[in-house]
């Protein structure tokens, strides 16, 4: 680091850290992508032509690339049309890396399935109440067609699952607010019900029967009643697969 002083006087930093070539490659390919120099969907040049133009070895470039696929910057391709490619950056990335987080710590052990489903009702609810009041009509005209396939579907249908996690996450989308959108739909897919319990007819009507509340309640513009609703779906959920579980 170079500094400059005279009799004393205080020093004035005039440098900065000199990086190792893998953080050099890493932060100058990661500026690229922040900035729009590289575009969501493009394909880096070959490694070997990296490599060549940071002066660097493959192994040395490689490293870099990893930890730029461990944050989800860039994602390599194998096979012939394959190569090293941006990835989108925008919200939906943000909920993308907390389901692989989540995923990976219940996997582990180190949170439990309670401590997630408390955070994800944490969040459901104040989406719903602005899901309530901000809903567009394109977002009541999505959410109504889920619930209408809902209830002429059966409970081993392949689709249910699917069903239920759009409907949960448009509600939360519809709130407007992306942040928020993105949590609830990690934390929904953690905490999907019917990877936990088994889906008998009576629940899985009595779910179709709440969601149609909670409708119904958005429909209307009614952020209380929407609230009421979607507590009582959470609820009545969290109890059926608790005691699921406890009799595994």
């Amino acid at each position: 680091m170079v500094s400059g002083a005279t009799n004393g006087s205080k020093q004035r930093m005039i440098g900065q850290a000199v990086l190792r070539p893998r953080q050099q490659v890493e932060e100058t390919i990661r500026a690229a992508i922040l900035s729009g120099e590289l575009q969501s969907g493009e394909m880096l040049p070959p490694e070997a032509e990296l490599a060549r133009q940071f002066n660097v070895s493959r192994t040395t470039l490689r490293e870099a690339l990893r930890v730029l696929t461990s944050q989800h910057l860039i994602t390599k391709i194998p096979g012939a049309r394959g190569g090293n490619f941006v990835q989108s950056v925008d919200y939906h990335s943000l909920g993308t890396v907390m389901t692989e987080a989540v995923d990976n710590l219940l996997t582990l052990g180190s949170i439990r399935f309670d401590e997630v489903a408390d955070v994800r009702q944490y969040l459901e609810v104040p989406a719903v109440r602005l899901a309530a009041i901000h809903r567009s009509e394109d977002d009541l005209a999505g959410l109504t067609e889920i619930v209408e396939r809902q209830k002429t579907a059966s409970v081993d249908d392949p689709e249910i699952p699917d069903l239920d996690r759009k409907f949960h996450t448009l509600i939360a989308r519809a709130s407007g607010n992306r942040v928020l959108a993105s949590c609830v739909a990690a934390l929904h897919h953690a905490t999907e019900p019917v990877h936990y319990l088994d889906l008998s007819p009576e629940v899985g009507k009595q779910t179709v029967r709440q969601h149609a509340a909670i409708l119904r309640a958005i429909d209307k513009r009614d952020a209380d009643a929407a609230e009421a609703a979607i507590v009582d779906h959470l609820t009545y959920l969290r109890k059926h697969i608790v005691a699921h579980q406890a009799a595994e």
